[in-house]
């Protein structure tokens, strides 16, 4: 797909935290919302995207946001976390893709692979040989965008939407 020719991707500064609530919130939305009952993503939404919550994720030092934006305009982010990775990620130094969203009317227009081609080199830069994610086992939009980048699976695990577990494939690749 084409690089648009405005596209920057920057880090996240402090002051993003509002940023990063209404766009992780609405892409979040955009995503899932369809095949989810309501209250289940209310209830989500309302512990993972508020700006107080975005704001105590920006302060995390393990953590790196980076926005993608056109002509000024937020499209699309991305979150790594060096962490403790979850049972099944065996890669030497991971870190985790925690979040890589773009708002739908971006997609398929460059926003993702332009995050994709930032954050592995922000993973590689802070010393990761690994890079892992989890993935709903009903996306297979990203599932396919992960293999095209060379991620395989390598387990599952549960993740909490609400009131309902869901299951998530687990993938990583060779940074």
């Amino acid at each position: 797909m084409a690089q648009q020719p405005n596209l920057v991707i920057r880090r996240a500064a402090p002051g993003d935290a509002d940023l990063l609530a209404e766009l992780g919130a609405r892409t979040f939305s955009e995503t899932f919302a369809a095949d989810n009952k309501p209250e289940d993503m209310a209830a989500y939404l309302a512990s993972s995207f508020s700006p107080a919550q975005q704001a105590a994720e920006l302060a995390d030092p393990r953590s790196v946001f980076l926005i993608a934006e056109v002509d000024g305009v937020a499209t699309g982010y991305a979150k790594l976390h060096d962490g403790d990775a979850l049972e099944g990620v065996e890669g030497e130094s991971p870190i985790e893709l925690v979040r890589l969203y773009v708002s739908q009317e971006w997609l398929g227009r460059g926003v993702g692979e332009a995050l994709m081609r930032a954050l592995l080199d922000e993973a590689r830069h802070a010393g990761g040989k690994t890079l892992w994610l989890g993935v709903w086992e009903r996306n297979g939009r990203a599932q396919a965008f992960y293999r095209k980048w060379n991620f395989r699976e390598v387990g599952k695990h549960i993740f909490q939407l609400g009131s309902d577990p869901q299951t998530d494939i687990l993938m990583e690749r060779t940074l």
